[in-house]
């Protein structure tokens, strides 16, 4: 990213809405701006298979492995605001194979450190377990606040957007995708 173009815009922009790009408190934030772009931008960068890092391994499991409540927070591409949540994953193995469950993390945080929209972030952290994993089945789901809906437009407080991505074995066994929505619905510790 050229942090000295992405600096213009932030003062011009600055200068558009009536401020003083050079009073003491904005001084400094087109840089910062720049710096936290390039930070909630740094999805498009990500290289999956550098981050998974072969931390996929055999292990004697063919039963549901789940990772809950992983925070994420993201932009919507139509408004540059925030949306945050938590993503639940489940998968399960086929012939055994596992992966590291900080990679899971890794993987969310890859897709949503883009602009993005729920639902397709959502599919993309399916289909990339489903890709490299290659398991029986895969679940997704993301529970996420925008605040392009409680800060503008319909200013709706309490909204939550909720988005799953059953792919495999979670697609076809109403017994699987059922055990997998307990599982993950269990009350939280």
């Amino acid at each position: 990213m050229d942090y000295e173009k992405v600096e213009r815009c932030v003062r011009d922009l600055l200068i558009e809405i009536g401020e003083d790009p050079d009073r003491e408190g904005l001084v400094r934030t087109p840089r910062r701006v720049a710096e936290t772009m390039a930070y909630l931008t740094s999805g498009y960068q990500a290289d999956l298979d550098e981050l998974i890092n072969g931390a996929i391994f055999e292990q004697e499991v063919d039963n549901m492995v789940i990772a809950r409540d992983i925070d994420f927070y993201s932009l919507c591409e139509h408004h540059l605001l925030p949306f945050y949540g938590r993503c639940h994953i489940g998968y399960i193995p086929k012939k055994g194979r596992v992966i590291g469950i900080s990679k899971l993390a890794r993987i969310v945080d890859a897709f949503a450190r883009r602009l993005q929209i729920q639902e397709r972030m959502t599919e993309q952290i399916a289909h990339t377990i489903m890709e490299r994993l290659r398991p029986e089945g895969v679940g997704v789901i993301v529970e996420a606040r925008h605040l392009c809906m409680t800060m503008r437009g319909v200013e709706k407080q309490n909204s939550l957007m909720t988005t799953s991505s059953v792919l495999g074995s979670f697609h076809s066994s109403v017994a699987t995708r059922s055990e997998f929505l307990a599982l993950i619905a269990r009350e939280r510790a």
